[in-house]
């Protein structure tokens, strides 16, 4: 490791995972996957509990990042459509695989001592 650095620095693992953290990114990238294509009022519908302030924060931050890709049309009032950067359709099968991990975890959290057996089991020592 390189003097001065942060250990995390040199993971591009926790970089690409600070891209998508965060509340409602995940849920953003979803929807996009899903859709295809969406206006700001369809990801309101899709997402009543958040606050237009806080989706489009994530938006612009998703943009900046690469994986979301901000379409203005110049009409009046304008038209914006939002839809996956080749880079962000890249994230499918990791998306994909994270979410059947949660959903197996989820699974396995509901039915007791499950998880202690789990651990007992692996010997990888991760």
């Amino acid at each position: 490791m390189g003097e001065g650095r942060n250990s995390h620095d040199e993971c591009p693992v926790d970089s690409l995972l600070n891209k998508i953290a965060g509340p409602w990114t995940t849920y953003i990238l979803y929807l996009l996957r899903q859709n295809g294509v969406l206006r700001f009022g369809e990801f309101r519908a899709h997402m009543p509990g958040i606050s237009p302030k806080v989706l489009t924060g994530r938006l612009r931050r998703l943009e900046a990042d690469g994986l979301v890709l901000r379409d203005q049309r110049p009409t009046i009032p304008p038209q914006v459509f939002y839809s996956l950067t080749a880079r962000g359709a890249e994230l499918k099968d990791i998306l994909d695989a994270i979410g059947a991990t949660a959903q197996r975890w989820a699974e396995e959290d509901a039915v007791p001592d499950s998880r202690s057996s789990a651990i007992a089991e692996s010997s990888d020592g991760y």
